[in-house]
């Protein structure tokens, strides 16, 4: 299976100024995202996708590959993360290259295990799954069972559409949260507008490595965690 790593990182950041290539303990933030995807024996081709030049030096810097600059339009604070995966498949379609599926690592969680990559390519490709995500566990207390949300007329009601509460947290089912580490797609499922498709299977990241990177209080927790 012909797999592409994905990193997006565009320059406009608000929330942490130029955080993709600000130093994160001794490198790059980006750089972080990039040595994790050269670590991988089952990634195709590793290519990071921007509207910044600085970006685009550093990344070349790190070893990963930039095959265009992207255009500014796919560079907003509103662009979804679909649409860069797409212009990206169809840039290197457009010359003649295919891949099976994409592996979009995104720079803003830096901390990825060695082998979890690739541990998460394998169930991907075990499951036969349209998708793969990486997830943390939901605290019992954040159970979607355990929340609520209104009613139009105000009132409470349990999100999940149960009519009574379940009692026992022994009784709650497990739920989990997408931490941003990880997530692969088929092809077909991307030209399908979907990074999720029907089947959606999971890898568990390590709860001790999560971050992610999104204001100035993320930056000083990932700060603290290399201090680790």
């Amino acid at each position: 299976m012909r797999i592409l790593a994905v990193i997006p990182a565009r320059g406009g950041s608000k929330g942490v100024p130029g955080k993709n290539i600000k130093i994160l303990g001794d490198k790059p933030l980006i750089a972080y995202s990039i040595e994790s995807a050269k670590k991988s024996r089952l990634l195709s081709e590793i290519m990071v996708t921007t509207d910044d030049e600085a970006i685009a030096g550093v990344a070349l810097q790190w070893g990963a590959n930039i095959p265009f600059i992207r255009p500014k339009e796919l560079a907003e604070d509103t662009t979804p993360t679909l649409a860069v995966i797409q212009h990206a498949l169809e840039f290197y379609e457009s010359r003649g290259d295919f891949f099976d599926a994409v592996c979009l690592l995104q720079p803003t969680s830096p901390f990825r295990e060695d082998g979890f990559i690739d541990a998460a390519i394998a169930k991907f490709i075990e499951s036969n799954a349209d998708s793969l995500v990486s997830v943390l566990p939901v605290p019992h207390e954040y159970n979607p069972h355990w929340t609520f949300e209104t009613n139009e007329s105000g009132f409470l009601k349990i999100a999940t559409g149960d009519e009574k509460l379940i009692s026992r947290r022994q009784d709650l089912p497990k739920a989990y949260h997408r931490d941003g580490a990880v997530y692969i797609m088929k092809t077909d499922i991307v030209k399908q507008d979907s990074l999720y498709g029907k089947q959606l299977t999971y890898i568990e990241s390590n709860p001790e490595n999560y971050v992610n990177i999104d204001t100035l209080q993320d930056w000083e927790k990932a700060t603290l965690l290399i201090k680790k």
